[in-house]
Formats: C-alpha cells, sequence, structure tokens
C-alpha cells in the first residue's frame, strides 16, 4: 500500500492582526486615530499627497510580526552570564515585546537592558534573519491571561530601528564586499572572454557562443543596474480595477482579497473583482466568507461598490476568468493577480505610475517569493525571482519593452485586453489550445503596438512551489511557454528598438543553445581531448557569483549563497528541460492542476495502462 505525501508546512512570515482589517485604506470620513499607543504616528490613513517613501518607512518601523524564539536581557553594568531568559512574542523593526516567567528586579518603564537574541529565518522579512545585540528601553509593563494565569508581559523600544542597525553593523562591509566582487566577477568573465578572441580561430561556433552569452549577461547586469522607478506623483491616481482569477486556492485566497482591497490608494478609484474558475474545493467559500467580512467591518469604505466576486457558469481556463473580470470592471486600468500571491499596501499606486505615458501598455510589478524559508527549494527560488525581475526585465524596461508581464502582478489598459481577448482566448499553437503562458501571450500581444515596462516599488509576494516534482513541471511548462511566446515575438520584435531587438534575438539563441556546448564543455573535451574543463566551470561559477553578489547587494540577505546553488542546479537539472520542451513545446497540459487537457491526458494515460494490463480487452 502505497504511503501518502506527507503535506509540506510553508513558513511564512506572519504579521500581527491588526485591529482594522483595511488599515492602509485612506480614511474616508477622517476619523481613524493618528497616533497608536506606541506613538507612532499613522500618516497612512489620511495624507495621500505624503511622500511615499516616508509612508513605507514608517509602516515597516510599526509593523509587527508573530515571533516565537528566547530572547537574553542583560541588564546595565551586568555580564551576559548574568541576563535573564525570556520569549519573544512579537517584534517589529523599532521594538520587541516579551513574555517572562517572574518579575525581574530593579527593571521598570524606562530602564536600558541590552538585547541578546537570534531572529529565526522567516520571523521577519528577508535580511533580518540575523543576531541582535541592541540596547533597547523599557516602555511598557503589564499582565495578560492565559490558560487561567497571568504572564508578565514587557515592551521593548530598540535604540535604534533594526534596519539601520543591520546597515551598519551587519550589512556594512557586506554591501562593500558585494559591489568589490560584483566588479571582480565581471572582470573576471571579461578576461576569460579574451581568451576566447585569442583561440577564436581554432573553434570559431563555440567561442562565438562563448563571447555573444558573456556579453549577454553582462549587459542585462548593465542595464538592470542603471534602471530607475518611475517617481510616484501624488496626483496621478486613475482608476484601478483589480482581476483575481481563482481555481482551487482555497489556502490562500483570503489573504490575496485583503492585500487587494486593503491598498493605499484613494477608495472611489479601486475595485476589486474576483472571478472563481469553478473551483472544486472550498474556495468559493472562503471568497464569499471573506468579502462577508471585509463588507461587514468595513462597509464605510464602500466595500459593497468595489469589492465583489462571480463564479463562472462551467470551468474555461484561467484567460476566461480574466477576460470576464476585465469585461466587468469600471476602470481603465486592470490589474491581473494571481490567487496566491499578496500586494504590498503601496503596490497599486506605484504600478500605475508608468501609465502616464499614454504609449505605456502594460507594466509588471515585482513578484518575491513568499514562503522563502520552508525549504531549500524555495530559498534557491528567491534568489532566482529577485534577479529575474530587479535585474532581467529592469533591464528589459530600459528600452520600454518588457517581454513578460508576470501574473502574480501585472497592470494592463483595459481597452487593449478587450481589444486582443478573443486572439487571446481562442490561441491555439500547431492545433492545439495555449492553456499556458497567459502572460507572455498577453504580453506580446500588447508589446506589438505599446510599450511595457516595470516598476520595482510596486511589491507582491507569492507562494512557489516547495515540493521538487511540482517544481520541475512548473518549470517544463514555463519553458514551453517561453520558447512558444518568443518564436512569436520574434516575429515583430525587430520593430523595436535595434539594440533591444539584437538583446531579444541573443536571449532566445543563448539557452536554446545552451544544452549543446554544456555537453560539449562537460562531455566530448574530457572524454576525446582529455582536457580538464577548468575554463568552463570558472566561467559558470563567475556567472553564478554574479547572481549571489548581486542578490547580497540588493537584498542584504543570507540567502545570497543559494544563488550558487542555483545555477549548479539549473546546469544540472533545469537546463536538460530544455531539449524535451523544444519537443513538445505544442502540448497543452499544466501539469500541476487540472484543466480539461489535463483530464483528457490522464484518462488516456489510465486507458493505455489499463490496456497493458489486459483489462476491458474483448475475449
Amino acid at each position: 500500500m502505497m504511503k501518502k505525501k506527507k503535506k509540506i508546512v510553508e513558513i511564512l512570515t506572519v504579521s500581527r492582526a491588526d485591529r482594522r482589517i483595511l488599515s492602509n485604506v485612506p480614511d474616508p470620513e477622517n476619523i481613524r486615530v493618528q497616533v497608536d499607543r506606541r506613538g507612532v504616528k499613522d500618516d497612512t490613513a489620511n495624507s495621500d499627497q505624503e511622500d511615499p517613501e516616508y509612508i513605507n518607512r514608517l509602516r515597516m518601523l510599526s509593523l509587527r510580526y508573530m515571533a516565537d524564539f528566547e530572547v537574553l536581557l542583560v541588564p546595565r553594568r551586568q555580564t551576559a552570564k548574568s541576563g535573564i531568559k525570556a520569549k519573544a512574542v512579537d517584534i517589529s523593526s523599532s521594538g520587541l515585546l516579551v513574555e517572562l516567567s517572574a518579575p525581574i528586579d530593579g527593571l521598570q518603564v524606562g530602564s536600558v537592558v541590552n538585547i541578546q537574541c537570534n531572529i529565526p529565518p522567516g520571523t521577519m522579512p528577508e535580511g533580518f534573519e540575523s543576531s541582535v545585540k541592541l540596547d533597547a528601553k523599557v516602555v511598557r509593563i503589564f499582565t495578560r491571561q492565559q490558560d487561567d494565569q497571568e504572564i508578565l508581559m514587557m515592551a521593548f523600544e530598540f535604540s535604534k530601528p533594526l534596519t539601520d542597525y543591520f546597515q551598519q553593523k551587519r550589512w556594512g562591509y557586506a554591501i562593500y564586499m558585494a559591489s568589490a566582487s560584483l566588479f571582480v566577477a565581471a572582470l573576471f568573465v571579461m578576461l576569460m572572454r579574451a581568451e576566447s578572441i585569442i583561440y577564436f580561430k581554432y573553434n570559431i561556433y563555440l567561442y562565438l557562443y562563448s563571447l555573444i552569452a558573456a556579453a549577454f549577461l553582462l549587459t542585462r547586469y548593465l542595464f538592470g543596474a542603471l534602471y530607475r522607478d518611475v517617481p510616484v506623483n501624488p496626483d496621478y491616481t486613475p482608476g484601478v480595477s483589480i482581476i483575481i482569477p481563482c481555481f482551487n486556492e482555497e489556502e490562500w485566497i483570503h489573504r490575496t482579497i485583503l492585500s487587494c482591497v486593503n491598498q493605499n490608494y484613494p477608495i472611489d478609484k479601486l475595485e476589486v473583482i474576483v472571478v472563481d474558475d469553478r473551483s472544486t474545493d472550498k474556495s468559493v467559500e472562503q471568497i464569499e466568507k471573506v468579502i462577508a467580512m471585509i463588507h461587514n467591518e468595513a462597509g464605510r469604505y464602500l466595500t459593497k461598490e468595489r469589492v465583489k466576486m462571480h463564479v463562472l457558469p462551467e470551468n474555461g481556463g484561467k484567460r476566461v476568468a480574466l477576460v470576464k473580470g476585465v469585461e466587468m470592471a469600471k476602470h481603465d486600468l486592470v490589474v491581473f493577480v494571481d490567487s496566491d500571491s499578496f500586494l504590498e499596501p503601496t503596490a497599486i499606486r506605484n504600478l500605475v505610475q508608468p501609465f502616464q505615458d499614454p504609449r505605456m501598455g502594460g507594466v509588471a510589478g515585482r513578484t518575491d517569493v513568499e514562503n522563502k524559508f520552508t525549504n531549500t527549494i524555495t530559498k534557491l527560488q528567491t534568489v532566482r525571482y529577485y534577479i529575474a525581475f530587479r535585474i532581467m526585465k529592469a533591464a528589459e524596461s530600459w528600452f520600454d519593452s518588457v517581454t513578460c508581464l508576470s501574473g502574480p502582478l501585472s497592470c494592463y489598459r483595459k481597452e487593449l485586453i478587450l481589444e486582443h481577448s478573443e486572439a487571446w482566448l481562442n490561441q491555439k499553437f500547431l492545433g492545439q489550445p495555449a492553456t499556458f503562458g497567459d502572460d507572455r501571450s498577453m504580453t506580446n500581444f500588447i508589446l506589438k503596438t505599446h510599450r511595457t515596462g516595470y516598476q520595482d516599488s510596486a511589491i507582491c509576494s507569492t507562494i512557489v512551489p516547495s515540493d521538487m516534482s511540482v517544481f520541475l513541471k512548473q518549470q517544463m511548462r514555463w519553458k514551453r511557454s517561453w520558447l512558444r511566446e518568443s518564436l512569436r515575438a520574434s516575429s515583430f520584435i525587430w520593430r523595436k528598438e535595434p539594440f533591444m531587438a539584437l538583446f531579444f534575438y541573443i536571449g532566445l539563441i543563448v539557452p536554446i543553445a545552451a544544452p549543446v556546448i554544456v555537453l560539449y564543455n562537460l562531455g566530448y573535451v574530457p572524454l576525446v581531448h582529455h582536457v580538464f574543463p577548468g575554463t568552463f566551470l570558472m566561467g559558470l561559477l563567475l556567472m553564478a557569483l554574479l547572481m549571489s553578489l548581486a542578490h547580497l547587494f540588493f537584498r542584504k540577505s543570507k540567502l545570497w549563497l543559494f544563488g550558487i546553488v542555483f545555477c549548479v542546479f539549473y546546469e544540472f537539472i533545469l537546463l536538460w528541460q530544455m531539449p524535451v520542451a523544444w519537443v513538445t513545446f505544442w502540448k497543452s497540459t499544466w501539469g500541476t492542476r487540472e484543466t480539461p487537457q489535463d483530464v483528457e491526458a490522464r484518462l488516456k494515460r489510465e486507458a493505455r495502462k489499463q490496456k497493458k494490463k489486459g483489462i476491458g480487452l474483448p475475449f
């Protein structure tokens, strides 16, 4: 009997629930309290004209996260040996709440202690997982009832925010190291390509590929570094309709909806439409439940007029759900958000800014990994996601030609979606329905006639696969989609800016040819010529260092090392999906969800198995 596969428990950063479910929405009646009990001014509620960076910093200082780790409290003029152990209950960048087993003599409001602890991965956002030794002042002492007993609680305010502490104490040297190492890695890549020029005549095709691949990668990092966001214009707040397509997402859909409604954006200019694609789990119940809660607890934010749901009469696929949402939308800009993605409160305000250019047709936001600390698979994806957006999409945005407006968070002009909806819904490739690659497909329609951009300050996080088999199926689906849609884009991208067009065609050739090049260097050369491929392996290491050090430079996170691991994993595992994609890119099955095509494929597999066993054969 087969054992049931154990469900992976996702490790998520959980913020303490706010008593107001729409704490970031501008207050239409100006009755929200402006100062919380810790004295932090709440400017996010009523001041649309505030500096967005100031508002975001203020929010990060006050946002509290659930915690459960040991803390050592060392009063002044004492050593760590005489410190008092406590348990952290919640933590923010500005302070800490701990639970004590007994009162501490001489410790009262205003007392200063040295707090020593290790913040576990996943407790706070990426970059905070580190050791802390920081002075803090007691700001509150109280008791709370728990299991028929009183628990002593003590709240501390750090002498400096953790963001500043890590910047100065922990990551100051890392920034300099990453900067210097990035320069050295890039220099070494160029020096190694100089070797390719010297030996060019001995193997024209191999060294030509080597030169092209290095130039492609280095220019992407260059333009990614030059990229800058479109600044927020406080007076520019166009109407936005957020569309959330849902299929069997009961675990995450409530959080997705709340994050979309709880936006720092004028309430009369934002609506949220959830379209369920005939889910077979309890997604519809969850959607109804969270919308009812929003209406009951935050009705004064006009939620009944601007938060709604629609259930499709039959399962039609993600594109059908999205188009239905667009048809229901009342605003000129539509935002697509995946049902397992969660928006930052300023995501929409930042995402719409590039549309001040009338030639801009679509904009992608940045997608971070939400369950990054679950296991090694999610950590690998964390670095990959960040580089894919902050470097690769940012580089494309330099030329206003982002080639994939990603599903977790992207914005379009409504008129363009409606204009291409019929072709999008009925798209076929080699006679097969195009059931995935929705984001790349629509991007191609938009990119033909308009600009596409990227806004790094428009941030969402998403749940990525934590199971290896699911991850590999997702990667295979993405490669098929990339190959199919890249072939489509190659027919018109030449009309764009010349350097961008060259950029695109090289980016198409390099991954397709990569398996052949790796086989030649790691197989043919050692076996036939008996030469160790040291130069090739060194080049791979330098490419991996570029990814990892860029992540360290921008994110200041210990996960940067997983960039190197990802590159090794890619070369030995993911790369070999590409040849399979070459010969199966016509397939329309997802592999990770039960689309009609997946059901049909499953039934065919079962029929073949039965036939082999002799079941159902005539006597």
